[in-house]
């Protein structure tokens, strides 16, 4: 608990009890999809309108408008932050008439993603993983030596608490496994020099291959957002050929 509130004063102020912060970005042209942004563990919205990352979705897909949503370190420790983004973000952006909503988070937003995914199965039309964060290095290692099919995330918890949630999450992603509609409408994209790279490999190996990318670079929005233009460029053509797919 120390270390937790000791990382918390390094961060963004966060009051986890109001709203999620939230600015939309409109799109140049009639809007048909929605992308929602996720922020790193040290972002909030303004970090996110300074990341260059609204310009580089729209350069992929003019037709979107981007929503950042300050879905700060709070509210993950608050427990809820998958239901709190489903009831203040998603639904909502459903009830404008959107086409599709995609989840878009880098590092703990990536994580974010898809703890979202978890809670809510497929209710995102796609998931874009920037250099997501994927639990502890002892963890991650154990998964990486044993091979996801064979590693075993002991019985299912009662709930979902701070001590389980990396565990839950894995698991999550081992059902992946036989989700093949799931895992195509998923991307993912991360530096060579990150240094969460490490525990790319496993959760990689779900996805199909060309919807991983690995760029020269760090951890750092400066990679990050030109990854997200090059991942939805391709996305869109792939999106559309997956829907005529029977």
């Amino acid at each position: 608990m120390a270390l937790s509130l000791a990382l918390a004063g390094c961060l963004p102020a966060v009051n986890p009890q109001a709203p999620i912060p939230q600015a939309l970005v409109p799109s140049a042209e009639a809007p048909t999809r929605l992308v929602v942004v996720l922020p790193g563990r040290g972002d909030d919205v303004q970090a996110l309108r300074e990341s260059g990352i609204a310009p580089a979705i729209q350069a992929a897909w003019p037709d979107a408008d981007v929503v950042l949503a300050g879905l700060g370190f709070g509210y993950y420790m608050q427990g809820r932050a998958p239901q709190r983004l489903h009831d203040e973000v998603i639904v909502p952006a459903r009830a404008r008439g959107y086409r599709e909503v995609w989840l878009m988070g880098a590092s703990m937003g990536g994580m974010g993603t898809l703890m979202y995914d978890r809670a809510y199965p497929g209710d995102a039309d796609g998931l874009v993983l920037l250099a997501p964060y994927l639990g502890d290095r002892a963890l991650v290692d154990d998964i990486r030596t044993r091979g996801l099919a064979q590693w075993d995330a002991g019985p299912v918890p009662a709930e979902v608490d701070a001590g389980n949630y990396q565990r839950e999450l894995w698991r999550h992603l081992q059902g992946w496994r036989h989700a093949p509609a799931r895992t195509r409408s998923v991307w993912l994209g991360y530096g060579a020099s990150d240094r969460l790279a490490g525990a790319m490999p496993p959760l990689a190996g779900l996805l199909p291959e060309d919807h991983v990318v690995v760029v020269e670079g760090g951890h750092a929005w400066k990679v990050w957002s030109p990854l997200a233009q090059r991942l939805l460029t391709a996305a869109g053509p792939a999106r559309l050929d997956a829907q005529r797919s029977p």
